[in-house]
């Protein structure tokens, strides 16, 4: 079939770039959330409660955000996550107050929500059914490099400023990622807002209209995401059982993170020609796998070894839960559906440690680990059954 011609490389500043500046704000700021909770006069676990809060964020916002972007449009929407996250990012820089600290952190979460889920919605009308997963795993492909890069440019700001300068180079990155969703127009079909007052009765009418969708792909998304938070946790608690220093696990942590940002692209690809099931389905398997064989591990070879299988797993599904997202989404109402995806999906994402916590609390860590990697396989089973064997590029609500 002769497919019309598109390039993502023409959208590719106003398609992508507002999200890869903010989550190079995002990333120059990760890495000293707690150090600076610490130098506030924060216990250790109150720093580690104040790293959480983006997340918490994240997770509260997605509903609003949903209604936020249906009624104003996606470009106002990212132009005021901007300006709360430059906002917010100042009131961190105010020594001494925990409380502000705490505030400024919580906001960047709730900006982080608005931001991506609009993102993802400019994505869906703008690029083609075609390439459609390219599209997603290249807007989660960015966020990994922001994240990637952050640091280091955090680092080399901290060298003149101290940890200040983290901080300062999250302002500059968002406020240019607002300047930047400032200069870009909106699409036509975004004039059309939703001008009523009931928000909250359509986003109810979402949920029960679609509650199928949610309760089968939107189970899997959830899964998956539990995964991909619960590897973050399990490689440093392991590395520290093996008596790997903490630089080297940080290098190990590098090495994972350059496996995973190489995959995107070429996953994307994979899941416009041949599905999304033959992607979702080997990524969830490989990541579940690898986890489950951490606790096997006695050394720093072998630990190294499956934690790059990891990251492989993780991002050969780089865009999977955004790609799902737009595959299932309604037209009418697809910032409402899409927030509730995201709603799953954060949940999914905060109940992996609570759930790895849990189980090590009676039993031990290693149980636990292998507990959490087998929610890969039953994440595998869901996408099995309910996403479509041919390339339809829709989850397959006809299977009972």
């Amino acid at each position: 079939m002769n497919e019309p011609s598109f390039s993502l490389r023409k959208i590719a500043v106003a398609a992508f770039g507002p999200s890869l500046l903010f989550s190079i704000g995002q990333g120059a700021i990760l890495p000293v959330i707690a150090l600076s909770a610490r130098n506030d006069g924060a216990s250790v676990a109150l720093a580690g409660l104040i790293v959480g809060l983006v997340g918490i964020g994240s997770l509260v916002s997605n509903i609003p955000a949903a209604l936020l972007i249906a009624r104003y449009g996606e470009r106002l929407a990212m132009v005021w996550a901007a300006a709360l996250s430059v906002l917010a990012l100042t009131l961190c820089l105010i020594p001494g107050q925990i409380a502000l600290l705490a505030t400024g952190i919580f906001l960047v979460g709730m900006a982080t929500s608005v931001l991506l889920l609009a993102r993802q919605s400019y994505l869906i009308e703008l690029v083609p059914l075609y390439m459609r997963a390219r599209a997603m795993s290249t807007l989660g492909g960015m966020r990994r490099i922001g994240v990637f890069v952050g640091p280091f440019l955090g680092a080399g700001a901290m060298q003149i400023l101290g940890l200040s300068g983290a901080y300062w180079i999250a302002i500059v990155a968002m406020f240019a990622a607002g300047a930047l969703a400032y200069t870009i127009p909106d699409l036509e079909s975004s004039g059309h807002r939703q001008t009523r007052p009931d928000g909250s009765t359509r986003i109810l009418h979402i949920m029960h209209s679609y509650r199928k969708t949610y309760c089968t792909v939107g189970l899997g998304i959830l899964l998956v995401s539990a995964l991909r938070a619960s590897r973050q946790i399990v490689i440093p608690l392991w590395a520290e059982h093996l008596g790997i220093s903490p630089a080297t696990t940080s290098v190990i942590y590098g090495i994972v993170a350059s496996i995973d940002m190489l995959a995107f692209y070429p996953s994307g690809k994979a899941m416009d020609q041949y599905g999304r099931l033959w992607v979702a389905v080997p990524s969830v398997l490989i990541m579940g796998a690898s986890i489950v064989l951490i606790p096997s591990t006695a050394g720093f070879v072998s630990f190294l070894v499956v934690s790059m299988v990891i990251g492989l797993g993780n991002g050969i599904g780089s865009g999977l839960v955004m790609t799902l997202g737009a595959d299932a989404a309604p037209r009418e109402g697809r910032t409402q559906f899409l927030g509730v995806w995201r709603l799953i999906s954060d949940i999914g994402a905060s109940g992996a440690p609570a759930l790895l916590s849990a189980i090590t609390a009676v039993a031990t860590l290693a149980p636990a680990i292998v507990a959490t990697g087998m929610l890969g396989f039953v994440a595998a089973a869901v996408f099995w059954h309910w996403l479509p064997h041919a390339n339809s590029g829709q989850p397959d609500s006809s299977r009972s």
